[in-house]
């Protein structure tokens, strides 16, 4: 199977695609793919310190970059939590760390998750921004079942320059992006 690299992809076939689909006058008017966010909400870090050690360990395997740790802005009773805790990490890809990172969400990590159907379509902002909902990080093959301490969700924004939704799914579908059929 003769695999093209999803940047080339986009390059060489989808940027003419959608120039002819919605009538762009310039190839700077195509949508693009400008960074893919990946971000854990730690609420176990307020009573398990080793938490954040283990995901920052995991985020680093998966994207090849080391997080930055999120903090609280403002103290909330409710939640137990003080201003200036802990709370999660977050991580901005861009250019090849981007590119690959994708690659590996579209053709390895997606289609390892248990029971898949396919993402949702619905799932885009208004302004052609997905955020993907993943419910564990075994899905990745970096990450060794034997070594993880807890299962932990992640999500992952794909912002793009798209101005509107249909851009924005168009753009990730001709990319491979699984989208459910319902």
């Amino acid at each position: 199977m003769a695999f093209t690299p999803l940047k080339e992809l986009y390059k060489n076939e989808i940027v003419d695609s959608m120039m002819k689909d919605f009538g762009y006058q310039n190839v700077m008017q195509a949508p693009r793919i400008t960074k893919v966010v990946l971000n854990i909400g730690l609420g176990e870090a307020l009573d398990n310190a080793k938490a954040v050690d283990a995901a920052v360990r995991d985020v680093t395997l998966i994207t090849g970059q080391k997080p930055v740790v999120t903090k609280a802005k403002q103290s909330i009773a409710a939640f137990k939590l003080r201003e200036g805790r802990i709370i999660g990490l977050k991580v901005t890809l861009r250019n090849e760390r981007m590119w690959s990172f994708l690659t590996r969400l579209i053709h390895v990590a997606l289609p390892r998750t248990r029971d898949f159907q396919g993402v949702s379509p619905d799932s885009f902002d208004g302004r052609g921004n997905y955020t993907l909902g993943l419910r564990e990080q075994l899905i990745f093959p970096e990450i060794e079942y034997d070594k993880i301490d807890k299962i932990r969700g992640m999500e992952v924004s794909i912002v793009t320059t798209a101005q509107t939704d249909e851009e924005g799914r168009r753009l990730l579908g001709m990319l491979g992006m699984p989208f459910r059929h319902d």
